[in-house]
C-alpha cells in the first residue's frame, strides 16, 4: 500500500493486527457517508490519515484542519472513509506478507504491486461488492472472470486507477452493511489464509484489457 505523503510503502511487519481492528471498530459507530465522489483534490487534503493510526487522535485532527470549514461535514466523513480503508488495507497487506509463499514488493515506491505471491506480482483492492453490478452476488461469484472484467472497466478514475495484476477482495453482509467487514480483520485473516493455502496459478484468470498485455486478476469472495 502506497504512503503518498512519504513515497513510499509503510512497514507493514511493524503493525498489530490486533491494534488495528480495534482502532477500525471504533470507526463504526458513524454512517459510511463519502458526501462527494473520490477525486485527487480531496485526497491531498485529508492525506494526513497515512500518518494518524489513533481513532480518536484522526478525530482531533479533523477537527484542528477543517473546524469551521463550510464544508466540515464532506471533509469529516471523507476523512473517516480514507483513513478506514487504509487502514484495513493496511492490515489485509500484512496479513498476506506474513504467509510463507508470500513476499513483500521488492520496489517500496511501486505503487502497483504489494506483494508478490509464488512469483506472481499483485496489487490487491478489498471492496464492498457493487451496487452498481448489474447481477446478483451468486452469478457474480459463478461467473467470476466476467465480474473481474467488469471491476476494471468500472475503477475508480484517480490514483488508483490502472490494469496490472490485481487480487480483489470483495466483502458482502447479508444485513448489507458490507463496509463494516473491512473492520473484521481477525475474520479476513482466515479467509486470506485459506486462499494462500490452496493458491494454484494455473488457477488465475487472465485478461488483455490493452493490446499484446496480459492482466493477472483473481477474486477472493468474502462473504458473510
Amino acid at each position: 500500500m502506497f504512503n503518498s505523503i512519504f513515497g513510499t510503502k509503510l512497514n507493514t511487519s511493524i503493525l498489530n493486527l490486533t491494534e488495528i481492528e480495534t482502532e477500525l471498530k471504533k470507526r463504526l459507530i458513524y454512517p459510511y457517508h463519502w458526501g462527494c465522489k473520490q477525486n485527487n483534490y480531496y485526497d491531498e487534503l485529508t492525506n494526513f490519515i497515512y500518518c494518524t493510526f489513533n481513532f480518536d487522535l484522526l478525530l482531533e485532527e479533523i477537527e484542528r484542519r477543517f473546524s469551521g470549514n463550510q464544508v466540515y461535514e464532506n471533509l469529516f466523513n471523507y476523512s473517516l472513509n480514507r483513513w478506514y480503508n487504509f487502514w484495513s488495507a493496511q492490515a489485509v497487506e500484512k496479513i498476506f506478507c506474513s504467509m510463507p509463499d508470500v513476499k513483500p514488493a521488492v520496489d517500496k515506491k511501486d505503487n502497483l504491486v504489494d506483494f508478490i505471491i509464488k512469483g506472481i506480482t499483485f496489487d490487491h483492492k478489498t471492496s464492498v461488492f457493487p451496487a452498481a453490478y448489474p447481477k446478483s452476488l451468486e452469478k457474480a461469484i459463478k461467473n467470476t472472470g466476467e465480474f473481474i472484467n467488469w471491476m476494471y472497466r468500472n475503477q475508480s478514475q484517480q490514483k488508483r486507477k490502472h490494469l496490472k495484476n490485481r487480487l480483489f477482495i470483495i466483502l458482502h453482509s447479508q444485513d448489507g452493511e458490507h463496509w463494516k467487514l473491512k473492520a473484521e480483520i481477525s475474520w479476513l485473516k482466515m479467509r486470506i489464509e485459506s486462499y494462500i493455502v490452496n493458491f494454484n496459478p494455473a488457477f488465475l484468470m487472465k485478461f488483455e484489457f490493452e493490446p499484446g498485455i496480459i492482466t493477472i486478476a483473481d477474486v477472493i469472495w468474502a462473504v458473510k
